[in-house]
């Protein structure tokens, strides 16, 4: 292109200077010839780059490794020139997500449309866009460059497994009693009446109450006394083993479709975190209320609740989640359970080998709050040993401990306590 814009000029130059020389009218006509080339040609270029309307529409903002994301691209031509070449480049931080694209021959208020689907095999959020547009005009003497900076979020979760069953201890409950705790999940127990507001369920209607004020009144319910449930995921830096920064290869070598064996990352970090998400998706799916405690890049706490909502605050809080933590376990179960109630569960998710979160949870044990082990075996990924030393410590003081080697499969490992 430079060589042909080159010669152009020397051509330009050359007749120019001819025509003052020699004074003859053809050296001025071929001057203004290709003078006029030169800029019909970077007029017909810059309007290729910015006479379109390209758009971008991503079906969902949430998706799930192992599962795809697709987007739909448009490009329409607002002038009235053809543009016979654009190309158009996308810089989304999605790992294999190729959305870069040749458009040719399109013709005045064409459109053009094509559509990626794109397998998700990293969790974390990530950026779609910025998008770069590089025209040229028929001729090939210029090129034009558009940056659009528009961009979106997409946050990919963590896997999870199915679990066909997880052993809870049965909990001391509070007497018996309704928890004084209003929620807007119906329960057993009814605390008392409301008017009605939009967005109220009909099914929350007090007829009777109803029709004695001759107006709509529903139920206000408080949670039952089945004990909560709190995960605490070890995302102590030191402790993990095992790093993953997955390529565009690996979403062909893993088996996400065709193996009823979920291949996750050879990591500590991806094994806690699906068991993580894949306990607390089967808990909520059951109805139990579950609260999540971590310390990773920060301090991260939520809640105990119960419902789709906690689910996905749950799963978007895994999804970002880094094991890059300074706070030992035994200081994040002090910290997290100091105040919880008698009959609490709490499930401890770790590689961790050391003493001193093992001497935390039987702490918790003489308070009367039941502890689950879920162990991410650091040996079989080539790190620390001493964990099976660690799981019988447990068993020794009637903590259930569930262990987690690599390559196990994780709904197995999870239905199956180690004895």
């Amino acid at each position: 292109m430079q060589q042909r814009r080159g010669a152009i000029y020397l051509i330009v130059g050359f007749s120019l200077l001819s025509g003052l020389i020699t004074g003859r009218t053809f050296f001025f006509n071929v001057t203004y010839v290709f003078a006029g080339l030169l800029v019909l040609s970077f007029l017909w270029a810059w309007s290729s780059a910015n006479w379109l309307r390209l758009t971008r529409q991503t079906r969902a903002r949430r998706a799930q490794v192992g599962c795809y994301m697709e987007e739909r691209f448009t490009v329409r031509n607002t002038s009235m020139l053809p543009k016979p070449w654009l190309e158009i480049y996308d810089h989304s931080e999605l790992p294999g997500h190729h959305a870069s694209q040749i458009v040719s021959n399109l013709n005045s208020k064409a459109m053009m449309t094509w559509s990626v689907r794109t397998l998700c095999i990293r969790r974390g959020e990530f950026l779609l866009g910025p998008l770069r547009v590089v025209a040229s005009d028929p001729f090939g003497l210029f090129e034009v460059e558009r940056k659009i900076s528009a961009t979106s979020r997409l946050v990919v979760y963590p896997a999870t497994v199915p679990i066909s069953s997880f052993d809870l201890p049965a909990g001391l409950l509070p007497g018996g009693e309704a928890l004084r705790r209003r929620t807007h999940h119906v329960t057993t127990n009814a605390s008392g009446v409301r008017e009605y507001v939009p967005g109220d369920s009909f099914s929350r209607i007090h007829w009777r109450s109803t029709a004695r004020r001759d107006r709509l009144v529903v139920k206000e319910f408080e949670l039952d006394p089945l004990a909560d449930i709190w995960i605490v995921m070890d995302a102590e830096r030191t402790v993990h083993v095992g790093e993953y920064n997955p390529t565009e290869a690996d979403a062909h070598r893993l088996p996400w479709e065709t193996d009823s064996r979920f291949a996750i990352p050879p990591a500590t970090e991806e094994y806690a975190v699906t068991a993580a998400a894949s306990l607390a998706h089967h808990l909520l799916s059951r109805d139990r209320t579950v609260g999540f405690a971590t310390c990773g890049q920060h301090h991260e706490s939520i809640q105990a609740d119960r419902g789709a909502r906690q689910i996905t605050k749950i799963l978007e809080t895994l999804a970002v989640i880094r094991a890059r933590g300074t706070m030992s376990l035994d200081h994040l179960l002090t910290l997290e359970c100091n105040q919880l109630a008698q009959g609490t569960t709490v499930i401890a998710v770790t590689p961790s080998t050391r003493e001193g979160w093992t001497a935390a949870a039987h702490r918790l044990l003489r308070r009367g709050i039941r502890v689950i082990a879920v162990l991410i075996d650091p040996e079989s990924f080539g790190g620390r040993p001493g964990m099976r030393h660690t799981a019988l410590h447990l068993n020794s003081v009637s903590i259930p401990t569930y262990l987690i080697r690599k390559d196990d499969d994780m709904q197995m490992a999870l239905t199956r306590q180690r004895s």
